[in-house]
């Protein structure tokens, strides 16, 4: 009988003290408290005039398998949760605008901690956590009188206009492969020399490393201004010259949970990550992440997001003669020397999950000479239309559950690939020059027979307008009534829509999108429309990069010109075929949204310093915003802009500064969790994530997005 009361008691006590424990309270000042969990860390930013609201408070470990960070932003009273902390000891502190970081502290879970913002004691130190698009903005650009260029102004006489050398430093040189307006960019880094001017820093910095070929060609393609005038910008900044400050983030930004896990390593970039398969977000729920490597390294970094864990999948070639990237640098790296840290063969570069949670990538798998039953003379269905003799990148699929790779050679190039939603679970992809492919996924898995399985199409404008597909001119050649003509640019981005037609993106100035109907047999009969944006007018823009579509067909395109454009072929007033819709022929389809960023000094047009490399659109809800919420990859607002009923939602990462991304995948984890039960995925995408303010050593970061009803929800 005493045993027993007393083992009542006992476990009264202990379950009085767990439900104590469920929820803490984190003191504010002046009394009052914030509930938190016991897994959480809560309480309340100050400064010297009160609360501090819209600032940053960011939780880091080492404990874990790999760094791990949690971020969140204060609501207008000051105070913050950090919700759902793995068990670890971080290191919390506090950024914001018009504020230096504050003192680091140690804390574990459950803790109330109050913390102690820091003004930035004058505009210049106060601009140093600035996006780099700030920066960037102050970059000044050739007045449209000086375009064409010629040899007395120092602009290329092939750059034609002022867009056009926009487009060129961002979309289609610098701003493709990393930030401009980063501290390691903005300013001569003392590792890479002395120099008797700044321009003298600059021709040397483009020479560094494996990059080093490619920037000279990207800076002689615009001609000596360019570099003039990024010297000029450099020696601004170094006078003084700071940027507007943004706006703190406000209203829905204040609900973002941002969290980070390292992966890959410090000699390595990403490209793209996969969380789930695009067509079913519930695919993979709580399940691995896999990244691509493009041109660094020859495996798939995976994230276990559940287990704080990264591993790895070796990638293999079918061939060892494939090539792998060049070591060649015209001057050493500041940051690694003479070593070539670029070393892949396979350059991976977008990764897809299929219907049965097997991961699908773009890789080489072979040298770039194509076999026989690609090239004329061969009697496939594609290589009778339009032969093709060589392809740079192939295709590759991994299955986690046997853990084998298959390779896939394809006589058309890839870049990048996404399922459409038919019986066949066609694999389309871009990339491929003069031509779209495509694999017949379930052919292929049913018959192993990679040559059956794939298949190709010229893209061929409906010129005559008799609405099927005839012999064709070449894009160079006079146009024939009678015929239809060959278009001559590729897709860049793809994008299969519900009703069945293929959308992409092609490159350039103007750029445009590409709507193509495969039609009964796609080789013969695929045929497609061509829409390039307006470039006068109060509705204008140019240079789509990455595009993607919405469950109405609706396209949404990341713009050169600063913007995110919408093209919706259902208001096009004109015939969509015929001799006369061959571009710019439904300027009424396009809408354009400038991007949150200063424009740049010299431009007077509608637009911004933003340079998104993306478009992703969100087509199920799965960050909790609404169905078919387009979102822009911001690789110069270092966050994602999301457009919400024609407002910018932007989710800034501030840590740490960097963050460039040129993908995203939404994943359902758990339809009925709430907020914690959905999320967005993207990774860090910069070739140079050494510079990022935590410099050399850096590794690519797997980045998720989160959205709290409120900003103190658990």
């Amino acid at each position: 009988m005493i045993r027993s009361s007393l083992a009542r008691l006992l476990a009264g006590i202990i379950l009085g003290t767990l439900a104590a424990l469920a929820v803490l309270h984190a003191q504010q000042p002046g009394g009052g408290s914030i509930p938190i969990d016991a897994d959480d860390i809560g309480g309340v930013v100050t400064g010297p005039r009160g609360p501090e609201a819209g600032v940053w408070v960011i939780a880091e470990t080492a404990d874990l398998p790999t760094r791990f960070v949690r971020i969140v932003v204060t609501d207008d009273r000051g105070q913050y949760v950090l919700p759902d902390l793995p068990d670890a000891t971080y290191t919390v502190w506090v950024r914001g605008y018009g504020l230096v970081d504050s003192e680091k502290v140690r804390a574990t879970r459950g803790a109330a901690l109050n913390l102690k913002a820091v003004p930035a004691p004058d505009a210049h130190a106060a601009a140093q956590y600035f996006p780099a698009g700030y920066w960037f903005s102050l970059l000044n650009v050739p007045a449209k009188h000086e375009f064409p260029g010629n040899a007395e102004n120092g602009i290329s006489p092939n750059i034609k206009s002022q867009g056009e050398w926009l487009r060129t430093i961002k979309s289609g040189t610098c701003l493709a492969c990393h930030q401009l307006g980063t501290r390691a960019t903005r300013e001569i880094p003392k590792e890479l020399g002395v120099f008797p001017t700044t321009l003298a820093g600059w021709e040397r910095r483009i020479q560094s490393g494996q990059a080093g070929g490619s920037m000279i060609s990207g800076i002689n393609g615009l001609g000596p201004r360019a570099l003039r005038e990024f010297a000029a910008w450099t020696d601004r900044i170094g006078k003084g010259e700071v940027p507007p400050t943004p706006p703190r983030p406000q209203g829905i930004e204040r609900n973002v949970v941002i969290t980070e896990w390292d992966w890959a390593d410090s000699k390595s970039y990403l490209h793209d990550l996969v969380s789930t398969d695009r067509r079913n977000p519930a695919l993979n729920a709580n399940g691995l992440l896999y990244g691509a490597l493009e041109e660094s390294a020859d495996y798939l970094p995976v994230l276990d997001p559940v287990k704080h864990t990264v591993s790895r999948v070796e990638l293999t070639v079918r061939d060892p003669k494939t090539p792998r990237r060049s070591p060649d640098m015209p001057m050493p790296s500041p940051y690694w020397g003479n070593e070539p840290i670029w070393t892949s063969r396979n350059n991976v570069h977008n990764p897809m999950f299929d219907h049965k949670g097997r991961v699908w990538i773009t890789s080489a798998v072979r040298p770039a000479d194509n076999p026989a039953f690609c090239k004329e003379g061969s009697e496939h269905p594609s290589a009778k239309q339009f032969p093709v003799n060589r392809a740079f990148r192939h295709l590759a699929v991994y299955d986690p559950g046997t853990k084998k790779l298959t390779h896939i050679s394809t006589c058309f190039s890839t870049h990048h690939l996404m399922f459409a939603e038919d019986e066949n679970q066609t694999l389309w992809t871009s990339g491929g020059g003069p031509v779209v492919g495509w694999l017949n996924t379930k052919l292929f898995d049913e018959t192993g027979d990679e040559q059956k399985a794939q298949g190709w199409t010229a893209i061929v404008l409906d010129t005559n307008g008799n609405g099927k597909r005839d012999a064709y001119v070449e894009p160079n050649q006079t146009p024939d009534p009678a015929k239809d003509m060959r278009f001559g640019s590729g897709l860049y981005a793809v994008s299969p829509a519900p009703d069945g037609s293929i959308w992409g993106s092609f490159l350039g100035y103007p750029g445009g999108v590409i709507r193509l109907t495969p039609g009964p047999n796609p080789p013969e009969t695929a045929l497609a429309e061509v829409f390039m944006p307006p470039l006068e007018g109060q509705n204008a823009g140019f240079s789509p990069r990455g595009m993607d579509i919405d469950r109405n067909g609706v396209v949404w395109a990341a713009m050169a010109s600063g913007h995110m454009a919408s093209f919706d072929r259902r208001k096009c007033k004109g015939p969509l075929n015929g001799p006369k819709a061959t571009g710019q022929h439904c300027p009424e389809g396009w809408t354009f949204f400038a991007e949150p960023l200063p424009q740049m000094k010299g431009v007077t047009d509608s637009g911004s310093a933003e340079g998104s490399y993306y478009t992703w659109v969100d087509q199920f809800d799965t960050l909790g915003l609404g169905k078919n919420v387009p979102i822009d990859t911001g690789n110069e607002s270092e966050g994602l802009l999301v457009l919400k009923d024609g407002k910018w939602v932007v989710l800034r990462v501030p840590y740490p500064l960097g963050y460039y991304t040129k993908w995203l995948d939404g994943r359902i984890d758990d339809p009925n969790g709430g907020w914690k039960g959905r999320g967005l995925w993207t990774t860090v995408s910069t070739r140079a994530p050494f510079h990022m303010e935590t410099g050399k050593g850096t590794t690519s970061k797997v980045i998720k997005f989160q959205l709290r009803p409120n900003p103190l929800a658990k």
